[in-house]
């Protein structure tokens, strides 16, 4: 397993080197100056010359991108063009968050979708195309329904209506209480846009498990139903289960961006849409760098846990 994943892991090196070469040139590709956003419209030209050879944007481009790969070979992100903080240390204050609300909502979208993919399964099994037909009508709907406008309609439902939940004010790990309802929102909402993919993920596998021989068998033998679906029917489906979930988990973070903006959470989506706009291009190419790393190291732990849940699986 160790041989299997350090291959993987060299393997994601091509992968960094390609995304790096593309964030760096497109960025230099977006219209406008960072050192204008940052001096003013009304900046002098001696003055902006300066700011520009401060902030390092006076060199030539392909200077600047070896300066870039050096910095990246002593694990440096360089610091922000507007605070000049290390970029590490405002991507270690963001990612707590995000990973926290990413995590939380795997977890909520799993415990909602297999269960709810099982009962559909059941029902199909058994004739029930009624039952079936209306679950995997309620997750095609939910599936289609925009994850921004389910913010909003939470917002004014659970919110401003109930005053259940607040979107708004600081976000402390000091009050563990409050921390989780300020979070509550947005898990829930990244949670509803897993569990369409999920359920019928689940339900396709656990209907072709619960057609074979020893599923036959153990209910010629009396086993009770629950234990057929879920000590023998979903263990053996696990495995396209554990695949969707790692593209949901994916997906996921992508969908942090647009969520963390909408509910104001400083976590790496925010601070992703920021860095974009004030053209702060080390924190931007230190974000994306991170997302990268995130999506492939999920790749080769998906791999990994293959051989977990099925020791029939062996790793090339």
């Amino acid at each position: 397993m160790l041989r299997y994943a350090g291959r993987r892991i060299t393997a994601m090196i091509p992968a960094l080197l390609v995304i790096i070469v593309l964030v760096f040139a497109l960025l230099r590709m977006i219209p406008g100056d960072p050192a204008v956003f940052i001096g003013g419209e009304n900046i002098g030209p001696e003055a902006l010359q300066a700011l520009r050879e401060r902030l390092g944007l006076a060199a030539p481009l392909p200077q600047q991108f070896l300066d870039y790969l050096a910095s990246l070979a002593r694990f440096d992100l360089g610091r922000s063009l507007h605070t000049q903080l290390p970029v590490t240390s405002i991507i270690g204050n963001a990612i707590t968050l995000t990973a926290t609300i990413a995590i939380t909502s795997t977890v909520l979208g799993l415990l909602i979708s297999v269960p709810l993919g099982v009962v559909a399964a059941y029902s199909k099994s058994k004739g029930r195309n009624r039952g079936d037909g209306a679950l995997m009508a309620v997750v095609m709907v939910l599936d289609n329904v925009p994850s921004f406008w389910l913010s909003l309609l939470l917002m004014l439902g659970l919110s401003y209506g109930l005053g259940l939940f607040p979107i708004s004010g600081a976000v402390s790990w000091s009050d563990p209480g409050a921390m989780a309802a300020r979070l509550a929102l947005p898990v829930i909402v990244l949670a509803i846009g897993q569990v369409a993919a999920l359920t019928r993920v689940t339900r396709s596998a656990v209907v072709e498990t619960l057609g074979r021989d020893y599923v036959r068998t153990a209910r010629a033998m009396g086993t009770p139903e629950p234990t057929i679906l879920f000590r023998h029917a979903l263990p053996n489906a696990a495995l396209p289960i554990i695949t969707m979930t790692g593209l949901s988990f994916g997906r996921l973070l992508a969908g942090t961006v647009i969520v963390e903006a909408i509910f104001s959470i400083p976590g790496i989506g925010t601070q992703l849409i920021q860095a974009i706009t004030g053209r702060d291009y080390p924190v931007v190419q230190g974000l994306i760098l991170v997302y990268a790393l995130i999506f492939l190291t999920i790749n080769v732990v998906t791999d990994v846990v293959y051989t977990r849940v099925d020791p029939r699986v062996r790793l090339a």
